[in-house]
């Protein structure tokens, strides 16, 4: 099938790496030290980053950057990025960013999160930051925000998130 004279078919290969072992390292360390050999290429990334082409460009305590380069292959049936690609960016920098903030052997997951979408992602918009930032992290819960911008600082979405925090301890007890 062809659509005005250019080949409709595209491909695109991805390879990553097992995710277990990597997850099995980071249950063992502090947060910001397993982001950090992530960051580093010590740790592989988890898959789906592989799938969307998202990286990693900065980790702090509370803050954590990824980075894309939206292309045609994140693209919706409207000829625009799929709303899924500023979502799966947000969620990961909101979590690793309260990620970042715990001890060995505290876990953490999305218990909800809302993004809004301002202006439409292209192929042509280059390069996109997703940071995330913390706003509260207690003992069973933490709050987190993030903006997508593009390199002159444009707002493509921003998003909060809401994150369940599982602390080493006493099932029950607050710790923090």
């Amino acid at each position: 099938m062809t659509v005005s004279g250019e080949a409709a078919v595209r491909t695109r290969t991805i390879t990553w790496q097992d995710p277990l072992p990597g997850a099995q390292a980071g249950a063992r360390m502090a947060g910001l030290d397993y982001l950090r050999a992530m960051e580093r290429g010590e740790l592989p990334p988890p898959p789906i980053m592989a799938t969307l082409g998202i990286g990693l460009s900065e980790v702090e305590e509370g803050r954590v950057v990824f980075y894309a380069d939206p292309d045609e292959y994140h693209y919706n049936p409207i000829g625009v990025v799929h709303a899924g690609l500023a979502a799966t960016m947000a969620d990961s920098a909101m979590a690793c960013a309260v990620h970042s903030t715990l001890p060995a052997g505290a876990g953490y997951t999305t218990l909800e999160f809302k993004i809004n979408m301002v202006r439409p992602l292209t192929r042509d918009t280059g390069r996109v930051f997703c940071e995330g930032r913390t706003l509260h992290v207690g003992g069973r819960v933490a709050t987190a925000e993030a903006r997508l911008t593009d390199g002159e600082g444009r707002l493509y979405a921003h998003a909060t998130t809401t994150c369940m925090v599982f602390r080493p301890g006493k099932p029950g007890k607050e710790q923090g």
